[in-house]
């Protein structure tokens, strides 16, 4: 097994403060990727990647990026949904790189929901 390199602690230390900041109501945002077997066969991890590299690039801190297995609508993968602090969760289907790179200026950065990629606005929970 190899060694833990103080490098390596460092980075374990940002990702708990990242998520606990959310957590506690300090984060902006969370995007949640679904990865169900049919959403990694429809490209979910091209979607996954991309918003890695987006949220590297900008080197942005508040923003979680979390996965889930499938939502139900195997046809409309790939799918992730937005949630912004204080708003009700938005689910965007059928994504290629170019719409969550889109997505991810627009709403999560910019607050303004993508209406041409959304299928819901709100949770599907029931009770």
């Amino acid at each position: 097994m190899p060694k833990i390199k103080v490098e390596d602690l460092d980075k374990i230390s940002e990702e708990v403060r990242r998520i606990t900041l959310l957590r506690e109501g300090a984060g902006r945002a969370k995007i949640t990727v679904h990865m169900g077997t049919c959403g990694i066969a429809a490209g979910a991890r091209e979607i996954m990647n991309t918003l890695l590299v987006e949220i590297e690039q900008r080197n942005i801190k508040d923003i979680i990026l979390a996965t889930s297995g499938c939502a139900g609508l195997c046809s409309k993968e790939p799918m992730a949904t937005v949630e912004l602090k204080g708003e009700a969760p938005v689910k965007y289907i059928e994504l290629t790189p170019e719409k969550i790179r889109y997505i991810f200026s627009e709403h999560v950065l910019g607050g303004k929901i993508v209406g041409e990629y959304a299928l819901a606005i709100g949770s599907e929970r029931v009770g």
